[in-house]
């Protein structure tokens, strides 16, 4: 298996990269400063360094939420734009390709999981950039998948998990907000189900078209940050003796949060075979990872 991953060196990316390694798969990874997915000659570059290859996977994004809000030109850029680059690279050489999207497609205001066909309605920048360059794809390449995810952590990059693991050193009171309600993904978890997709694709068992991946259990932020901070005790000491829950609206932020992101993924399950796990198994894999390093 031939793989070519772009964000390679991001949070996701690294996880692709290690696993596809330890599979023998000799990934090729495209990244800052060498790639610059929002130019045409750039990803070219990335193509012809990989050589033939049977599966491009997609983990570069501009994925600074409340940032995203004063520089949106940057985030279509990246996230629209540079989509159609490489959705067009793909279709030039009939190699198929796996994208990572996002929750924030949606607004949030269902009380049922979202299901993969549900009506998008993002309501901030990073959300729309993100909509928009899953439409340009569906638009210029076929042979895609599409793969929606949320609430991502992992041991690479910065993450809510290394946020609160910092602030509970660093804070007698955590204060955190209980009123969204979404699925933690280990990434971890979600590059080895892309790696699964990308294997498939590759190998003709088409199934093209958009999905869902997360870990399995809902819960609010409030919650998490207990178990974050719960799971890490026998790991280190922490400041913070309490955690108390808020509204979304006691800490107001640029950029709009979907109060409810519970994504169903019952259909990648089924087509791909994929078992997922509950996030506080993931959240202990990640922590022991992290804190033997």
């Amino acid at each position: 298996m031939r793989l070519l991953v772009f964000g390679s060196n991001g949070q996701l990316g690294h996880d692709l990269m290690e696993q596809s390694q330890a599979r023998g798969w000799g990934p090729s990874g495209a990244d800052l400063p060498a790639c610059d997915i929002t130019r045409a000659e750039s990803i070219d570059h990335a193509f012809a360094g990989a050589g033939a290859i049977d599966a491009v996977i997609n983990a570069a994004a501009y994925t600074a939420v409340d940032a995203a809000e004063s520089n949106a030109d940057t985030a279509f850029a990246v996230n629209r734009d540079a989509v159609i680059l490489l959705a067009q690279a793909c279709a030039r050489r009939g190699v198929p390709l796996v994208h990572v999207s996002t929750d924030y497609v949606f607004d949030g205001l269902k009380t049922s999981p979202y299901l993969p066909d549900d009506r998008v309605n993002p309501q901030g920048v990073y959300g729309r950039s993100k909509a928009e360059g899953e439409a340009a794809l569906r638009r210029h390449w076929e042979r895609h998948i599409i793969v929606r995810t949320s609430w991502l952590f992992g041991v690479h990059g910065p993450n809510f998990v290394k946020t609160m693991l910092r602030l509970g050193k660093e804070r007698d009171t955590l204060r955190v907000v209980d009123d969204q309600v979404g699925c933690p993904t280990y990434s971890g978890d979600l590059a080895a189900a892309l790696l699964a997709i990308a294997a498939q694709v590759a190998d003709r068992k088409e199934a093209w078209g958009t999905y869902h991946f997360c870990n399995d259990v809902p819960v609010t932020w409030y919650a998490f940050t207990r178990r974050i901070l719960a799971l890490a005790r026998p790991y280190e000491r922490f400041r913070a003796s309490e955690i108390v829950p808020i509204l979304t609206a006691h800490y107001p932020l640029p950029a709009p949060r979907p109060p409810f992101s519970v994504l169903d993924c019952s259909s990648l399950e089924q087509r791909f075979g994929i078992v997922r796990r509950d996030w506080e198994a993931a959240l202990k894999e990640m922590l022991s990872a992290l804190y033997a390093r």
